[in-house]
């Protein structure tokens, strides 16, 4: 590969208008010299035609939204696909651009050709500040450019370098460049495959480096003996506040490690551990580091292999530790008991300012929680008792008058004033008021809360009278179909028409209600020959007396009798006294299968059709039966010719 000098990305004077104009052409405009925003513009202009003659000159198409935000502070051309020769053209224009201080260029395969070119600008311009090439396929050859440039340039303060395939190789590289450079304050080295030598050079690197305030190493390889490593230059490292080792696979043997590290540190604010293996007995050993540090501010252990003895030993090292400074614990996977939630209530209590997200109560972990009151609306009515303004509550915390104070100091001044908010309400309202987790409180979102609450109440009300209308709507549509289905299946021959309201009324017609048969109930036919009614409703219905003595007599009040069912037999010839009377008032006969069933002439029954259409076949069966009989007996009497005779 030819190697590429700052000269090589300025274009030729009669390839694109240079910036640097002839001395006879700029006699031509002093005239101009005292119009600034004009100059200004023409100055705008001129980096626009560097970028469009740089792409034409090496073959590829000019990103429109660089042109259009190209005087914008931050420029974001992310996933845009530039390649190492866009990046050429990008890097042409840049070289002399005095706006933007922030360049993300993630996601654009750039390789390290592209990275060359980035460093070649860079040599020159010193108005970028904040430099993102993740995931951009820079590997080895790209590591060593970008070392390279940590060397030179003075002007960047942050810079992500995430998912370039860097190996423990490359890591070298870094920490030769970090033991010069002292102006970065954040490196982002997360998605490589640093292992557990690339640990010990970046060991070397924290040991070494006194400038360097947030690092990002989460998501490699650096597992047992990367983190000793790592954890050895942390326990020197005088400048470091933010630490993200999550997903490195430490073990036990690293929390032993970074356990010693926190002893003698005293600059780190945040520690991520995230899913790193740790057990109860690599808490246990974090806990020792963790008595005599008091910097500490946020520890995550989220998602490793801890349960509630290890929930307890850090809250316990909270409670003992009186110097400690640690405000939130992340254990949010850990499932607690009762004894764990008394000790936070009591830890709360002398430290104010803790905040512990763990998974839940054992036993009661999908169990819905409670409703709460808006934390929001129980501030304002506070200060509506209270007569106060809000500017008056925070007074105490807010010097600058900004409206804007730290989480701690926010959580810690709701907790020790009298405003009825318990733990869980206070922490809603943190996430409330900081939904990005800066960990600053812009207490201005409660000014208007009021208005806000007045419109949310107004918003819920519609949402349920809409919900009840359309549940309403349903339901009518299901009785509709119901109604027709119910219409569809009962056959109009099974149809029985009975008296509805009984009222006595004689002004008008008997108001009668269509009903099947089926509903009302079935005679079966018993072992024992009797009749037994079975009643398969809810109403109350009554049967004649069959063949009963000649004292019954239906009454026609329709007020008192519901005809359910017809008078089969009137005046049974029969039916005799020595009959016996079943239990549900009805005399049974065993041959009444062969009598014939006549209908009643109650002008109340309407269902003789339907009963006349099944006597045919009782009388066929009867008649059978006898013509049988018959015949059984000529056949003996011609068998037995003797007892005739006699």
């Amino acid at each position: 590969m030819s190697t590429i000098s700052f000269e090589s990305l300025c274009l030729k004077d009669d390839d694109c208008p240079s910036p640097a104009r002839p001395r006879d052409e700029e006699d031509e405009f002093d005239t101009d010299l005292d119009f600034d925003e004009k100059e200004e513009s023409n100055k705008e202009a001129t980096i626009a035609e560097v970028y469009l003659q740089a792409c034409r000159l090496v073959g590829v198409v000019p990103v429109s939204y660089f042109i259009r935000n190209h005087d914008s502070p931050t420029m974001t051309l992310t996933h845009y696909g530039l390649g190492h020769l866009g990046c050429k053209a990008l890097a042409i224009a840049l070289v002399t651009d005095m706006h933007i201080n922030t360049l993300e260029l993630a996601n654009n395969h750039i390789e390290a050709e592209g990275a060359e070119y980035l460093v070649e600008m860079l040599r020159a311009n010193f108005t970028i500040q904040h430099l993102d090439l993740s995931n951009n396929y820079l590997q080895s050859a790209g590591a060593e450019h970008v070392a390279k440039l940590l060397m030179d340039n003075i002007s960047l303060k942050s810079l992500k370098l995430s998912g370039n395939g860097f190996t423990d190789d490359d890591a070298k590289y870094f920490a030769d460049s970090f033991l010069i450079n002292s102006k970065i304050k954040e490196l982002d080295l997360s998605y490589n495959t640093f292992c557990g030598k690339g640990g010990e050079h970046l060991g070397q690197m924290l040991a070494n480096n006194e400038g360097l305030e947030v690092l990002d190493l989460s998501w490699n390889h650096l597992r047992m003996k990367g983190g000793v490593a790592l954890c050895a230059g942390l326990k020197v490292n005088m400048m470091l506040k933010h630490l993200d080792l999550s997903w490195n696979g430490f073990g036990n043997e690293g929390a032993l490690a970074m356990g010693e590290a926190l002893k003698f540190n005293n600059t780190l604010v945040q520690l991520n551990l995230n899913n790193n293996r740790l057990t109860n007995e690599g808490v246990g050993m974090l806990c020792r580091g963790l008595e005599f540090n008091d910097t500490l501010r946020v520890l995550l252990l989220a998602y490793n292999s801890v349960t509630v003895e290890g929930a307890l030993a850090l809250v316990n090292v909270v409670k003992n530790t009186p110097k400690t400074a640690l405000e939130e614990i992340n254990i949010c996977n850990v499932l607690v008991n009762e004894n764990f939630v008394h000790l936070l209530e009591a830890t709360c209590q002398e430290h104010p300012g803790l905040d512990v997200q763990y998974g839940g109560v054992g036993g009661f972990i999908a169990k819905k929680p409670p409703k709460r009151v808006d934390p929001m609306k129980v501030i304002q009515d506070y200060l509506d008792q209270q007569k106060l303004r809000l500017w008056d509550f925070f007074r105490n915390i807010d010097k600058d008058g900004t409206m804007r104070v730290p989480v701690a100091d926010f959580r810690k001044a709701v907790q020790q004033s009298s405003i009825p908010l318990d733990r869980y309400q206070i922490e809603e309202l943190i996430q409330r008021l900081d939904r990005d987790r800066t960990g600053m409180v812009d207490y201005r979102g409660l000014a208007d809360t009021r208005k806000q609450m007045m419109r949310d109440h107004r918003r819920q009300l519609r949402k349920v009278e809409s919900r009840q209308k359309k549940e309403k709507h349903k339901s009518d549509r299901i009785l509709k179909t119901f109604q027709k289905a119910v219409e569809a299946v009962t056959p109009h021959s099974s149809m029985v028409i009975s008296p509805g309201a009984a009222k006595d009324d004689a002004s008008g017609p008997q108001p009668f209600s269509a009903t099947p048969l089926s509903s009302w109930h079935h005679i079966v036919m018993s072992n024992s020959g009797r009749y037994s009614v079975t009643n398969l409703s809810n109403e109350h219905f009554s049967l004649p007396m069959l063949g009963g003595p000649a004292s019954y007599r239906p009454t026609s009040s329709l007020a008192t009798h519901s005809y359910s069912q017809p008078n089969l037999l009137g005046d049974s010839p029969r039916s005799a006294p020595s009959k016996s009377v079943s239990a549900q008032g009805v005399r049974s006969d065993p041959e009444m299968s062969h009598s014939k069933l006549s209908p009643t002439a109650d002008h109340l029954t309407r269902s003789r059709p339907a009963l006349n259409a099944k006597q045919p076949e009782v009388k066929a069966k009867t008649k059978k039966v006898k013509k049988k009989k018959t015949k059984k007996q000529v056949e003996k009497g011609s068998k037995n010719p003797t007892h005739t005779v006699k």
